[in-house]
């Protein structure tokens, strides 16, 4: 299970309208949508959250909105009938999307990322590029505030060292087609998009232990729900 990941904005930063670094993920050139990541880099230090009741953190994820791709604020914890899930639904297995998340399938996601955390260590593309996490979306019980959950995947390379699941990492090349709203959530798509995940997951290299984590552990023997 991934509890934990962030985005960080490396380099420095484009004064000609060009995205530098995770900036590159927002869609569009609103600058409405570029402020809204930018002052949740600085407010929340770039760190996605698992957002509870009384901690109200939101995280950015990135969706298909009337006109096309569109960033927003939303809550990391899956709803049910409008209301946070009294189970563990931050995450959601690739191979049970089909049986336990059917609805959700039909509304995606992607939360961007550029490193993860799993037991304690931290996973990221050699040059820390950014990357897109697989998600789907429930509504909330709030106008206009969405809930998710972050898709995890059999885990491979490196990740598989410390933990069976990994998140389920897409490649740029089916953003598009993960957030279409007319595309079906089917079997399908499942294959797809781990198979195009395959090269990025096998790519995300373990980066260190994160300051005053405990050690790794070895992976769980037998894979949960979520």
């Amino acid at each position: 299970m991934c509890a934990g990941y962030g985005l960080e904005l490396r380099g420095p930063t484009s004064t000609t309208g060009e995205r530098v670094g995770v900036l590159a993920f927002v869609p569009g050139r609103d600058d409405d949508q570029l402020e809204l990541v930018r002052r949740w880099l600085d407010e929340q230090h770039g760190e996605a959250k698992i957002t509870g009741r009384n901690a109200r953190n939101l995280n950015p994820i990135i969706r298909h909105g009337e006109t096309g791709p569109v960033a927003e604020l939303a809550w990391w914890w899956l709803h049910v009938g409008g209301q946070p899930a009294k189970f563990n639904a931050f995450n959601s297995r690739s191979d049970r999307l089909l049986a336990s998340w059917r609805e959700p399938f039909q509304h995606r996601a992607l939360a961007p990322a550029s490193w993860y955390v799993e037991k304690g260590v931290r996973f990221e593309l050699p040059g820390g590029e950014p990357f897109g996490i697989a998600a789907i979306t429930a509504p909330t019980a709030e106008e206009a505030l969405t809930s998710y959950s972050i898709v995890t995947r059999e885990a491979v390379a490196d990740a598989a060292r410390v933990h069976n699941r990994m998140p389920l990492v897409l490649p740029a090349s089916l953003h598009d087609e993960w957030l279409d709203p007319a595309r079906q959530g089917d079997a399908s798509l499942v294959d797809r998009a781990v198979r195009a995940s395959e090269e990025l997951s096998a790519a995300l290299v373990a980066a260190g232990p994160v300051a005053g984590a405990p050690k790794a552990a070895a992976p769980d023997p037998q894979p949960t729900l979520f």
